[in-house]
């Protein structure tokens, strides 16, 4: 058991019965009264996004997640399927597992799948990701990386905003948990 000035960012922790990652917190210690803590969490099995105010001494479980390496496979309407590293057993995921990634997977990446008590709760991607731009208008001579930025669709559909000499065909790295450009990448 933890209390709620244990929480970070990722940390996973069971809650009314559901296991919820934390996305971000605060500690707020307002004038006389006591502190507290803000917290926003998403629902590992349903997507959704709950805050909720603990106070500084709360118990908290926390979740005792493992995590193994798969594959990514294919992806089939809202299922994504996965092969398991070690085992090479094969298993599917649904879209709201995969909501906040699925923009950043493509055929063939590895991703850390989480268990929770032998039951599959979820996946966690590399914290970046080399994608090819795909499109994107065309940069101008003398553009440079301070320049302004412009929107450039990647290999996977998913849309971020690049700097000004990014072509496409080029190959960037993405941060997975912002969705921010981070450089281009050596081909």
């Amino acid at each position: 058991m933890a209390t709620a000035l244990d929480f970070r960012i990722g940390m996973i922790i069971v809650f009314d019965g559901d296991l919820y990652t934390v996305e971000d917190y605060q500690h707020r210690t307002p004038g006389n009264k006591r502190g507290f803590v803000q917290a926003k969490m998403r629902n590992m099995k349903t997507g959704r996004l709950l805050e909720h105010k603990f106070s500084s001494n709360d118990k908290i479980e926390v979740a005792r997640v493992e995590r193994r390496p798969a594959q990514f496979l294919y992806r089939d309407n809202d299922s994504f399927y996965f092969m398991d590293n070690e085992t090479h057993d094969q298993f599917h995921l649904d879209q709201v597992m995969m909501s906040r990634q699925e923009k950043y997977l493509k055929e063939g990446d590895t991703v850390d799948v989480e268990t929770f008590q032998n039951q599959i709760v979820g996946c966690q991607m590399p914290m970046n990701v080399t994608l090819r731009v795909v499109e994107t208008v065309p940069g101008i001579k003398g553009d440079t990386a301070t320049g302004g930025s412009k929107p450039a669709t990647l290999e996977t559909g998913a849309v971020l905003q690049v700097p000004l000499f990014i072509n496409e065909n080029d190959i960037v790295r993405v941060d997975t948990r912002t969705g921010a450009y981070i450089e281009r990448a050596k081909q």
